[in-house]
């Protein structure tokens, strides 16, 4: 028993005869599912970014008017301003394709793997890990939060 309380909660212990090479696929699965999920984020700001800049067009626009430079100001305000980033698409159309289509597969896909295999169970390549590499009793070092048992 003090063994088990010095160890992963259950939702990161693996379930009996899941084998080492389940859990490494199931581990490679996640760190895949990680690196989109940061791609994800960088699509956001690359939306976040352009919307931006767009909207800083418009002061553009009216200090070359100002400077007296108006066939600038007026290439940028019909040709570059609102202007779609590809083909038929602004920024926040390409998000929700991205969000509906290949990162919701991506999840489904991580989920029913984890259902199947390991009943939901998430990261217990990541709990192992962290059992082989604590140094059990020293601070810092404990299996989970005290008082969780």
């Amino acid at each position: 028993m003090g063994q088990q309380a010095d160890g992963p909660d259950e939702r990161h212990r693996r379930p009996e005869g899941v084998s080492d090479a389940t859990v490494a696929a199931l581990g490679k699965l996640s760190e895949a599912l990680e690196c989109v999920e940061r791609a994800r984020g960088h699509l956001y700001s690359m939306h976040q970014l352009i919307g931006h800049a767009d909207l800083m067009l418009d002061d553009a626009v009216e200090q070359f008017h100002a400077a007296g430079h108006s066939h600038l100001a007026d290439r940028i305000a019909t040709e570059l301003r609102g202007r779609n980033v590809i083909a038929g698409r602004w920024t926040f159309q390409i998000v929700e394709d991205f969000d509906d289509g290949y990162h919701a597969l991506f999840r489904e896909v991580d989920q029913q793997a984890r259902d199947e295999l390991v009943g939901g169970r998430r990261h217990l390549y990541e709990a192992e890990m962290k059992e082989r590499r604590r140094s059990r009793g020293r601070p810092g070092h404990e299996a989970r939060p005290s008082g969780e048992g």
